[in-house]
């Protein structure tokens, strides 16, 4: 995924499907440099991880 589709999602008032290695995640932020995002799992689990926005994909 590329960083101007992650600030449409965060945007977007829609629940679109963003998946992290299979997993079905929430973006939370995603930083100036475009090059990173805070994700955590849909769930009960809030656990936040900072991964690469390029290993993000739309479902």
């Amino acid at each position: 995924m590329d960083y101007n589709r992650v600030k449409q999602i965060l945007s977007s008032s829609a629940d679109i499907e963003v998946k992290y290695k299979d997993a079905s995640v929430w973006i939370d932020s995603v930083t100036e440099d475009g090059k990173t995002a805070v994700v955590h799992l849909r769930g009960p689990l809030e656990e936040r991880s900072e991964v690469s926005v390029s290993d993000l994909e739309e479902a």
